[in-house]
């Protein structure tokens, strides 16, 4: 019986831990994959809405925030479980600064915000000119 060849308890426990190690190494990899897969969908999601956003805005009509009462721009309708968010400040065109309340002097610069699950995502600015 000494020449018989097979394998020990110890040798059927060590091969079990490191199958098990890399099983987990595995499904480990995967859930990060997958947590890395989700992020890169809602940027670019938000990044997707917001370039809409900014693009819809300058399609409209240019809007005077000088005037009392102005109107706003219309919003798009977001994906469903994202929010989108716009704030749009006159600024003065030679310093690129903001203008005093009920100043507008052709230029506003438009900042959208878009958020998913009330966390903020991605903010995008751009401008929109009188022309």
């Amino acid at each position: 019986m000494a020449d018989e060849n097979g394998s020990t308890l110890i040798e059927t426990l060590v091969a079990l831990a490191v199958l098990g190690l890399v099983a987990v190494a595995f499904l480990s990899g995967t859930a990060t994959m997958s947590r890395a897969t989700l992020i890169n969908d809602r940027q670019e999601t938000a990044q997707s809405m917001a370039q809409s956003q900014i693009e819809y805005v300058k399609s409209q009509d240019y809007i005077d925030y000088s005037v009392p009462g102005h109107d706003d721009y219309v919003l798009i309708t977001p994906s469903a479980g994202y929010d989108v968010v716009m704030a749009v400040v006159p600024t003065d065109p030679d310093t690129g600064l903001p203008l005093s309340l009920g100043q507008d002097q052709g230029i506003q610069k438009i900042s959208v915000t878009v958020s998913n699950e009330a966390k903020d995502v991605l903010t995008l600015e751009g401008c929109k000119v009188d022309r």
